[in-house]
């Protein structure tokens, strides 16, 4: 498949926004364009929204919160709504697949597997309704014969969402606060809006009942009207640093609950009984589906310096070798950037990075033949200084940077220098060393031997990368409040238990 030739997104109703159950008119005739990643040309419009229509959106979901049965139904009856949302997800799985290239630049190989993997995360969320404590006995130790924990809705949630993922990160910011009982105002980005139409489509396919999704599209401006409304209980972020730090501060004014997934800067430690061969091709193939654009890249490569020109030798072997090309050709191995002012991005980094004095061992421009597109050659940059500015800030793009250590301690001194801590790896042959080097990584995540993260456990970063956690039973929490509740007696149910 090609990219000449395909048909419009599949998708309707762009005009509109979803909002309190139904698909209702913006306020203005203003729309964004959305531009094919590999073309450059409009792909489709889609509405934007103006501070009315967010106004709408925010007063559909507390109405629903607060009037509206989603809040009193079980956890059990909320989840059979996400598994029947997951399973129109799933029937959605090729329109995921055609939306999710054009609008990010990702393999649409990796991205046909887009919606089973979202029904597979609102499954796992539903069963969570049988196994967590939402309420849950204790013993009093202030008076009282009885005690109980109650976990109850946090309210009204503004979830924004990214563009590299859409999909990944609706699933796993929608379907915990479903399950908790919250109602949900779903921003999209500008960039990437479409999968948003998709999650409308399926919630209204699902029969959830009114106002629990609203689903907008906004630039910053209006998206930060969500952020500033008194009747948003929590804000959930997947984003930028920058964009976490404005939120958290907006969200400090009035003591709103957040959840922030931010950037990272994550680095990979080379132990030196590791094959460097190997090493390197696990490194460059994690870069490849979505041309870097992916927050928990392992774009820090730290490695003894006696062995720093072995591995950059064998990334460049490797990454040099790359096929960059259309995103639905199967043969392409890795895509384009999502926009034009990623590729400046990208590309400004890359003279940074020569600028400072680091090795441009392969890399560094546009793949020849690809005239049309935002696409740039796989980088390794060799002798990277970790104080410089392509080790410490976030590029959002193929370029790696190997950094030379004086020995393991260093090479962990060296992987913790970094304002943040999203995402980390251990490269060994030894697994009880793996452990050991993973346990002084201060990162929410660490892999062994491979670029890794489980949402079906959690998912979060130290430090500036984040606060809180996605996925599993730790991305719940954050969308409930923990409620103390203390009695004279035994309720019901409660008879024969054992404080």
């Amino acid at each position: 498949m090609s990219l000449a030739g395909r048909a419009e997104a599949p998708i309707g109703r762009t005009d509109r926004f979803f909002i309190g159950g139904q698909w209702v008119a913006p306020s203005s005739s203003a729309v964004i364009d959305v531009i094919d990643s590999g073309t450059e040309e409009v792909y489709f419009r889609v509405a934007q929204a103006q501070a009315p229509d967010m106004s709408r959106a925010v007063a559909a979901a507390r109405e629903a919160f607060d009037e509206g049965p989603w809040p009193r139904l079980t956890p059990a009856e909320r989840a059979g709504y996400l598994r029947a949302i997951g399973a129109e997800l799933r029937l959605r799985g090729e329109d995921i697949a055609e939306i999710w290239p054009r609008e990010s630049g990702v393999l649409h190989t990796f991205a046909a597997t887009a919606g089973t993997g979202a029904e597979a995360a609102f499954k796992r969320y539903a069963a969570l309704a049988r196994t967590f404590p939402f309420e849950e006995p204790v013993k009093p130790t202030a008076g009282g014969q009885f005690g109980m924990i109650v976990r109850e809705s946090a309210g009204v949630v503004g979830a924004i969402i990214p563009w590299n993922a859409p999909m990944g990160m609706i699933a796993n910011k929608v379907g915990p606060a479903l399950l908790a009982g919250c109602t949900v105002v779903l921003k999209s980005a500008p960039e990437a809006p479409g999968e948003g139409y998709l999650i409308a489509e399926a919630a209204a396919a699902a029969g959830l009942p009114p106002g629990v999704l609203n689903v907008v599209t906004a630039d910053r401006e209006v998206s930060e009207l969500l952020v500033r409304d008194p009747r948003v209980d929590k804000i959930t972020l997947t984003g930028s640093t920058a964009a976490g730090r404005r939120i958290a501060s907006i969200c400090g004014e009035r003591v709103a609950r957040c959840t922030l997934e931010l950037g990272g800067k994550s680095a990979a430690v080379i132990l030196d009984d590791m094959d460097l061969g190997t090493a390197a091709r696990s490194l460059a193939q994690a870069e490849c589906f979505l041309t870097g654009q992916v927050c928990s890249s392992l774009t820090r490569i730290v490695v003894s310096r006696s062995r720093h020109d072995e591995l950059v030798e064998a990334l460049v072997g490797v990454f040099s070798r790359v096929r960059v090309g259309d995103p639905f050709d199967p043969r392409s191995q890795m895509g384009p950037l999502a926009a034009s002012r990623q590729r400046d991005r990208v590309e400004g980094y890359i003279a940074k990075g020569v600028a400072e004095g680091a090795t441009l061992a392969t890399g560094g421009g546009r793949p020849k033949g690809l005239t049309r597109g935002w696409y740039v050659e796989p980088t390794v940059f060799g002798n990277v200084d970790n104080r410089s500015v392509i080790a410490q800030e976030e590029i959002f793009g193929p370029v790696l940077s190997v950094i030379p250590a004086a020995d393991e301690q260093d090479a962990i001194r060296i992987a913790n220098d970094t304002i943040y801590g999203l995402n980390a790896a251990v490269f060994t042959n030894d697994v009880n060393r793996a452990r050991e080097v993973a346990r002084q990584l201060r990162s929410g995540t660490v892999g062994h031997n491979a670029l890794r993260s489980d949402l079906g456990i959690a998912f979060g970063g130290f430090k500036q990368s984040g606060i809180g956690r996605e996925g599993g039973r730790e991305g719940l929490l954050p969308y409930l409040e923990t409620k103390t509740v203390i009695l004279e007696g035994r309720p019901a149910g409660y008879e024969d238990t054992v404080l």
